[in-house]
């Protein structure tokens, strides 16, 4: 383990916490938008993550099978952002001019309440990085101090 890995796990982790907290953020600014560019209802987007490995991290055994250490992470990424496949919400109001020829409206199938859980849990886990990252900054100054010594 490098003298740097600490760092690059805690910073891999906040950045994809911030992705996460951008994609729900939007989610919820987008709960009533029945009008998009494609032409339908927001659909509910979700963060999709993968662990980033060390080169070293894959070994093969005897047998010839891939086998990867888990000790060899190095963090946290984004692999892809994903629509939910979710069907949107129809509600009755001819007034809305986006109703259709029913008089019906389609509304993103977005529960609001669930998407600030999502966002709190998102904060908690950047926050927790943060976290990460400063004990590994005082773990560092208090080795340099007893090496000064």
């Amino acid at each position: 383990m490098g003298f740097f890995d600490g760092y690059d796990i805690a910073t891999s982790g906040m950045g994809a916490q911030r992705e996460r907290i951008n994609v729900v953020s939007s989610n919820i600014a987008n709960a009533q938008t029945t009008h998009t560019e494609d032409g339908g209802p927001y659909r509910k987007q979700n963060v999709v993550f993968e662990e980033v490995l060390l080169e070293s991290a894959k070994k093969v055994d005897k047998s010839g099978q891939e086998k990867i250490d888990p000790l060899a992470i190095k963090g946290v990424n984004v692999r892809e952002i994903t629509q939910a496949n979710k069907e949107p919400i129809l509600k009755y109001d001819p007034t809305h001019p986006d109703a259709n020829e029913n008089g019906y409206v389609a509304f993103p199938d977005i529960n609001p309440v669930i998407e600030m859980v999502d966002l709190i849990e998102a904060m908690r886990s950047y926050e927790a990085n943060v976290a990460a990252f400063k004990t590994q900054k005082n773990m560092d100054t208090q080795t340099l101090d007893i090496i000064k010594m």
